[in-house]
């Protein structure tokens, strides 16, 4: 344990001017309020606030940091008072371990509050000084580090705690180095095998490649030296955690990367960089597309550095980084190497060189004094915090971490996959949104839902998260099976009422075998798909039928509905006409928004009041023909891919149907006007329009429409055959 003098000696080393005499009384009134308490690795209590203020020391915090890390657990766990601390240390002093002890909680994450609760505590006590979020690291690190003493429940909590929240927290604030070994403690936790696993490949890789290293940092070194550029090289190995990250990230094997180690370019001035860079660029290939100019554009934490690639010796790749002495120390610690990290009441005063962090805080500052509560400070504060991720809120409060640029989809998702499943709408932060909003930090997001609901395939390509893609893909090919079998089903049970036969699913179940398909809803999605003609399964099931349907092969177009062979297997429907025998066994055809795969003629369509056919395409399932389309010739021959189908309108829910015509128009100003017109005035809707000159004085058209019925169609055509502008006009029938 760090003695009395010890840590007076680590703050005067970098502070000659620090109060010798409040690190003292702060030292003797800790060890006295803690007393004999004990942590659980059997250590006196008073070890711990001690490391934490060694920690700060080697950040060169001031002395009022460090005696209120000296202090931080006291009002928690002892008897001491803020009036008492405020007292004998001061205000400022009192307020920073005050901030301290209302997020103490956050290290028992307790089952009681919420993630978005200890959150929401975290945000507001670090935006009122950032040297609370300072020791709060400091704290998290020293607790880190001696995770092995805790319960191993309690380890994971905090190890996921550490790498969903506090690592990015360090990260934001620039303080690298402990986000590294923030990262390491909680994956070496979290994931011990993958941990020692890359940890041996590591060290395997750092023997074998010793020379290698010490090689390039002399070959560096020299070569700058040559060029009057003074410059310390160093190499370094990549951390286990960065490591582990890229491999997901990337989908690559350890021997598959290539920048395993990196080496770093400290040099004296900002013109010494870009020298320096020529240098390695002169002497060997750069990799293209792993050149990054981070001077002078620098990240939102003041990250200063210049990253690139090159084919150094022995034809291996070689990362470098380039920078100054002072871009070194932000890089390492952040916003603590500024001198202005205090907060405004240590009179700092804001300047050009402040960090970028450190005005992100103030403007954090600034909102939550325009606020009237911690609620509305959480709902205009968008929370530039994370490089990496969003943390949203659910209206409950529970804090959900997406990857950036994700959308309310991938949320819903992240919350539940049923969430995902049936989400039709949501609201950001009390405000109707569309699904594909782009989140923000802080948002609050609830979902819409409907039961009956199907998430779109096209979902799959705009969604940001692995989790919603893969869903959502499993969801659709749930749906689309689930419709085929119920096209399977209906075709199935009329064959068997055709046949004269009883339809069960027990009798199906039994005939598995003869059918070769693992189950009876493989046997209804096979059919629906156009992959087994329902002919065969009723054989399959009763193996005396015999199918009195035959296929005719030879005879002269012209006999039955337009040029169509007769075939009295096949019954339709006229809408208002009268009941034909047979129409028992029709499938209803409802429209294109229909439960059952369902597409209608690619030219030309087919409306309410035509007579229908449908034709069973594999995989595709049934394409509604009317019965006047010329198509119907290319299956006539082929009567197992036949359906009987008929019109079921619901008069309470109109929807329109497609249609084609053709007509020839003058060609003269205007006389497309005059058929949009009509058709407009008659309520139609124009989908598409192909024109093409035929000959100088006349233009063909070709419309594709939607309409309710055939009469509305027929009215339609009717009012343009009667406009002078149009000398020719038809339905058009695929």
């Amino acid at each position: 344990m760090m003695r009395q003098y010890e840590l007076v000696e680590r703050v005067k080393r970098y502070d000659p001017n620090a109060d010798e005499a409040l690190l003292d009384r702060a030292y003797v009134y800790a060890m006295r309020a803690h007393g004999s308490q004990k942590r659980a690795s059997g250590d006196l209590f008073f070890s711990h606030p001690l490391e934490v203020a060694a920690i700060l020391t080697d950040l060169k915090l001031d002395d009022a940091t460090i005696v209120a890390a000296v202090l931080h657990d006291t009002i928690e766990d002892t008897d001491a008072t803020r009036e008492e601390i405020d007292r004998l240390f001061g205000a400022e002093i009192g307020a920073l371990v005050d901030g301290l002890t209302k997020i103490k909680k956050l290290d028992f994450v307790s089952k009681k509050a919420t993630q978005g609760e200890n959150f929401r505590k975290l945000l507001l006590a670090i935006a009122a000084d950032v040297r609370v979020l300072l020791v709060k690291l400091a704290d998290r690190l020293h607790n880190m580090r001696t995770l092995h003493f805790m319960q191993p429940a309690k380890r994971v909590r905090i190890a996921e705690e550490t790498l969903e929240i506090y690592a990015p927290l360090a990260g934001r604030m620039g303080i690298q180095w402990m986000r590294d070994e923030l990262e390491d403690i909680a994956f070496r936790t979290l994931k011990p095998e993958a941990f020692e696993t890359i940890n041996k490949r590591l060290e395997e890789v750092t023997r074998n490649n010793g020379q290698l290293i010490e090689a390039i940092e002399n070959d560096l070194t020299a070569r700058l030296a040559d060029r009057n550029i003074p410059a310390v090289v160093t190499g370094r190995r990549k951390r286990p955690y960065s490591i582990w990250r890229k491999m997901e990230r990337k989908s690559v094997a350890f021997e598959q990367l290539s920048d395993i180690f990196a080496f770093r370019i400290i040099v004296k001035t900002i013109d010494d960089c870009y020298r320096a860079l020529g240098v390695v660029h002169t002497t060997w290939p750069m990799v293209p597309g792993r050149y990054k100019d981070y001077v002078s554009t620098p990240k939102q934490n003041d990250y200063r550095s210049i990253h690139t690639t090159v084919i150094g010796p022995g034809h291996q790749r070689v990362e470098l980084q380039l920078r100054t002495e002072e871009m070194d120390a932000i890089a390492e610690y952040g916003i603590a190497a500024h001198s202005a990290y205090k907060e405004g009441a240590t009179g700092a005063t804001q300047g050009a060189g402040e960090s970028r962090a450190y005005q992100w805080l103030r403007r954090t500052v600034d909102l939550l004094a325009e606020g009237d509560n911690p609620e509305e400070f959480l709902e205009h504060t968008k929370l530039e915090l994370f490089h990496d991720q969003v943390f949203c809120f659910t209206p409950k409060g529970r804090l959900i971490a997406l990857p950036r640029r994700a959308t309310p989809i991938d949320f819903a998702y992240a919350v539940h996959t049923d969430v995902g499943n049936t989400a039709v709408g949501c609201k950001i932060n009390g405000r109707i949104a569309p699904l594909l909003s782009e989140l923000q930090n802080g948002d609050e997001v609830e979902i819409i839902r409907a039961q009956e609901q199907v998430p779109p395939a096209a979902w799959e390509s705009l969604v940001t998260t692995g989790k919603a893609r893969a869903a959502i893909r499993r969801a659709t090919r749930t749906a689309v099976r689930r419709q085929y079998a119920g096209l399977g089903r209906q075709i199935i049970e009329r064959a068997f009422e055709r046949a004269g036969k009883a339809f069960g699913e027990d009798k199906l179940k039994a005939a598995l075998p003869r059918l070769a398909r693992m189950s009876v809803e493989d046997v209804l999605a096979s059919v629906g798909r156009g992959e087994m003609f329902s002919g065969d399964v009723v054989k399959a099931v009763y193996p005396e039928y015999k199918d009195e349907r035959r296929p005719t092969v030879d005879g002269a177009i012209g006999h039955g509905w337009f040029g169509l062979k007769s075939d009295t297997s096949f019954k339709f429907k006229v809408p208002g006409g009268p009941e034909t025998a047979g129409e028992g066994h029709a499938i209803p055809i409802r429209g294109i928004a229909s439960d059952l795969p369902v597409r209608f003629a690619p030219d030309g369509g087919a409306v309410p009041g035509d007579r229908i056919v449908g034709i069973l395409t594999a995989g595709e399932g049934v394409t509604i023909y009317p019965i006047q389309s010329p198509a119907l010739a290319d299956v006539e021959n082929e009567p197992d891919r036949w359906l009987d189908v008929r019109w079921d309108i619901d008069e309470h829910n109109a929807q329109r149907f497609p249609a084609r015509i053709k007509l020839n128009s003058i060609n003269e100003p205007g006389s497309l006007a005059q058929i949009a017109q009509v058709i407009a005035e008659h309520d139609g809707n124009i989908e598409n329009i192909a024109m093409s000159r035929r000959t100088p004085d006349f233009t063909d058209l070709v419309i594709d429409l939607s309409v309710w019925d055939l009469k509305h169609l027929n009215a339609i055509i009717s009012e343009l055959r009667a406009k002078p502008v149009v000398s020719k006009i038809e339905r058009s029938v695929g």
